[in-house]
């Protein structure tokens, strides 16, 4: 039996080419990681504002710095962030960035290199919430904030906005009433004061225009609005701003904040509202109800006289 002879020089041929790849791809990824971490041009020093608009995507950030020519490329850009584990610690905000800087220099600036931040104020909080709120993003000093912030408490118009690090407390202030006074209706101190009530009396929004109803009408009528909000605002303290619970000593307290003891309105707005409730201050819902309860998912059930309210007393709040 003949044998066919052994292309002894083709095996080896065939494995040096496997090698040769073995050695080539790594290293070919090994210089494009390297080329793609070096600065796009080391002779721009021009700098430029990269705005992050918040939660924007890593992915949609890596794709908008290299259309700037700030980074090569945005798979590498991706995976450095992925390697040093910084995804989540992206900030959003305003960039100073050059084509100078090489990949690992952006990163870093865009982990702590902000010039401002974003930050946002839920309708119903009050002046010290916005400055906790403030403190976690900032070094801002809470103390002054509150004492610059306190006489416009109801007029801190909530929304997102983005804050320079570089501002004051007054500077914040004026931004926050500036807002208030572009997007808030006409409106006077006692109907700012009845929005603040029902921005933390109405939990839904089907209960703003109802809310300001049964307000509007005891007003009316001379009858003392009782209403939980106030007293909460009075007892409010670090840790537990809105005490839930209140007892029957804590409706007795001596203070023109206490809407149990004092017939009409609070001295001064007890949050600050946002555009919904401000707007059914305005316009009331026209019912005859003069009370209401809230059930334990925050809707409220409103009656007309008070066999009515007890009724929805023992219907909704009774275990």
């Amino acid at each position: 039996m003949r044998r066919k002879p052994i292309n002894t020089v083709g095996r080896y041929l065939k494995k040096f080419r496997w090698l040769v790849l073995l050695v080539a791809i790594p290293a070919s990824l090994y210089g494009y990681w390297r080329w793609a971490n070096l600065a796009v041009d080391n002779k721009n020093e021009t700098e430029q504002i990269f705005v992050v608009p918040q939660g924007q995507s890593t992915s949609t950030i890596a794709q908008r710095l290299k259309q700037e020519k700030l980074i090569k490329s945005p798979l590498v850009f991706r995976l450095l962030v992925e390697q040093k584990d910084l995804s989540s610690k992206l900030q959003a905000g305003d960039f100073r960035l050059s084509a100078t800087m090489d990949l690992e220099t952006i990163v870093e600036n865009l982990t702590h290199g902000s010039l401002d931040f974003w930050i946002t104020f839920p309708e119903g909080l009050r002046v010290e919430e916005y400055a906790a709120r403030l403190a976690q993003k900032s070094d801002l000093d809470v103390q002054k904030f509150i004492l610059a912030a306190k006489p416009s408490e109801g007029q801190l118009f909530p929304d997102t906005y983005l804050i320079p690090n570089t501002a004051s407390a007054e500077d914040v202030v004026s931004l926050l009433t500036d807002t208030f006074s572009q997007k808030s209706p006409t409106i006077d101190k006692r109907m700012l004061i009845i929005a603040s009530m029902i921005e933390r009396e109405a939990k839904h929004d089907q209960d703003r225009l109802l809310v300001s109803s049964v307000i509007h009408n005891r007003l009316q009528i001379g009858m003392a609005i009782q209403i939980d909000a106030t007293v909460q605002y009075l007892l409010g303290k670090p840790g537990e701003w809105w005490p839930k619970d209140l007892t029957r000593d804590d409706l007795k307290i001596n203070s023109p904040y206490n809407t149990y003891l004092n017939s009409g309105l609070p001295p001064a707005p007890i949050a600050n509202p946002g555009l919904a409730s401000l707007k059914a201050a305005l316009n009331p819902a026209e019912t005859d109800y003069l009370y209401y309860v809230s059930d334990s998912f925050g809707y409220n059930h409103y009656g007309v006289t008070l066999e009515e309210h007890q009724e929805n007393i023992a219907n909704f709040l009774t275990p």
